[in-house]
C-alpha cells in the first residue's frame, strides 16, 4: 500500500524520534515518515499535538473513521501549494452562474459516460444491461436541455439509479442482492461496500487536490457550503464507476469478500476489520495499476489519473485550456 498507512487496530500514534510509531495491544510498529503521504485510522486511536505537528510539516494527511466505518473528518496539513491566482479564478468561475454551470455540466457528463463504460463492458460479456444502457444514454442526451443546477444534478441521480438495477444482473449473488440505495446507516452487505467505497474515494480525491493549486473548498457541482470541501465530490463522480463500482464487482464475483465479511449493529450492516482491509489492499491495487491513454498511447495509473484530471479543472478555470473529463474506454 504504497505511501498511504492503513490503521485498523486499536493503540496509539505517536511521534518519536521525528518518525511514526504505533502501539496496539498486541504489536509495535515504527513508518518512516518521509515514506507516507496519508493516514487512514479505522481503529481506536489515541493521537497528540506533537503527531498532528509532525504531520503537518511533512504535509501528510490524516483520515478518521468511526467504530461504523463512518468518515468523521480530515487532518488537513497548512496549505503548501494554494495559489492565490487560482483561488481568485475559481471563485470567479464559481460565482458566474454560466461559467459555474457549464463546468458542472461536462462533470456529469464524465460521470454518466463512465457509467455507460461500465454497462457496455458487461453487456460484451453477455450480462443483459441492454434497456438500462438505453435508458441512461436517453437521460445523458438531455443535459443539452439542463438549465439549471438541479436538473442537471437530477440527471445525474436518475442514470446513477437505473445503473443501480443493473447491479444484481452483473453480480448474480443472493447475499449480495442490491434491493434499493440505502444509507446512514446502510441495510446490506452491497449498499455497505458502495457506502464505504465512496467516502474513500471522496478522501483520496481531496488528498490529492491538495497536491495541485486548486482549493477543494470551492466546488461547481456540489455546492460551495457549510460542508468542509465540494471539490473532492465533483471529481469523484467522475472516478466512483471507473474505480469504487468495478473493484467492487471484482472482489464479489472473485469470492473475496463473503458472509463473514460483514457485521450487523445498531440497525445496519458494516464491513469487519478483515472486510476493511481487503477492500483497502484492493483499491490500493486498483490505484497503482495502469492504463494506456487511446489519444496518446500513453500508460499512466489511475492514481495519476486523478492528478491530471484535476490538474486539467486548474487549466480550465485559468482560461488555459477547456476541460473534458476522463472517459473511460473499455
Amino acid at each position: 500500500m504504497e505511501n498511504t498507512l492503513y490503521i485498523f487496530s486499536d493503540g496509539k500514534l505517536k511521534r518519536k524520534n521525528n518518525t511514526l510509531y504505533f502501539e496496539g495491544e498486541d504489536k509495535k510498529q515504527y513508518f518512516p515518515i518521509k515514506e507516507i503521504t496519508e493516514i487512514f485510522l479505522f481503529g481506536s486511536v489515541v493521537i497528540n499535538k506533537k503527531l498532528v505537528k509532525l504531520l503537518s510539516n511533512y504535509n501528510i494527511f490524516l483520515h478518521i473513521f468511526d467504530y461504523y466505518e463512518n468518515y468523521v473528518g480530515s487532518f488537513y496539513p497548512k496549505e503548501f501549494n494554494n495559489s492565490g491566482k487560482v483561488l481568485l479564478s475559481q471563485i470567479e468561475y464559481y460565482q458566474s452562474k454560466e461559467k459555474r454551470f457549464n463546468l458542472a455540466v461536462s462533470i456529469v457528463n464524465g460521470a454518466v459516460n463512465n457509467i455507460l463504460s461500465n454497462l457496455r463492458y458487461y453487456y460484451n460479456r453477455g450480462v443483459d444491461v441492454e434497456e438500462e444502457g438505453i435508458q441512461i444514454n436517453s437521460i445523458r442526451k438531455s443535459i443539452v436541455d439542463a438549465d439549471n443546477m438541479n436538473k442537471l444534478r437530477a440527471i445525474e441521480g436518475r442514470s446513477r439509479n437505473i445503473y443501480y438495477k443493473t447491479f444484481d444482473k452483473i453480480l448474480k449473488n443472493e447475499f449480495f442482492k442490491f434491493e434499493k440505495r440505502s444509507r446512514r446507516p446502510p441495510q446490506n452487505p452491497l449498499n455497505a461496500l458502495i457506502s464505504f467505497g465512496n467516502v474513500i474515494m471522496y478522501s483520496k480525491v481531496l488528498q490529492i487536490i491538495h497536491e495541485t493549486h486548486l482549493d477543494p473548498r470551492i466546488g461547481y457541482l456540489h455546492e460551495t457550503n457549510f460542508r468542509q470541501f465540494s471539490l473532492n465530490l465533483d471529481i469523484a463522480e467522475i472516478f466512483k464507476p471507473v474505480l469504487i463500482d468495478k473493484l467492487i464487482f471484482s472482489i464479489i464475483n472473485k469470492k473475496q469478500v463473503g458472509e463473514e465479511n460483514f457485521k450487523d449493529e445498531k440497525g445496519g450492516i458494516y464491513l469487519t476489520k478483515p472486510g476493511l482491509k481487503i477492500f483497502m489492499k484492493e483499491f490500493e491495487k486498483k490505484l497503482s495499476s495502469t492504463i494506456t491513454l487511446r489519444e496518446n498511447d500513453r500508460k499512466i495509473s489511475y492514481r495519476n489519473l486523478i492528478k491530471e484530471e484535476i490538474y486539467k479543472v486548474e487549466k480550465h478555470v485559468l482560461d488555459k485550456k477547456k476541460y473534458k473529463p476522463y472517459i473511460s474506454r473499455w
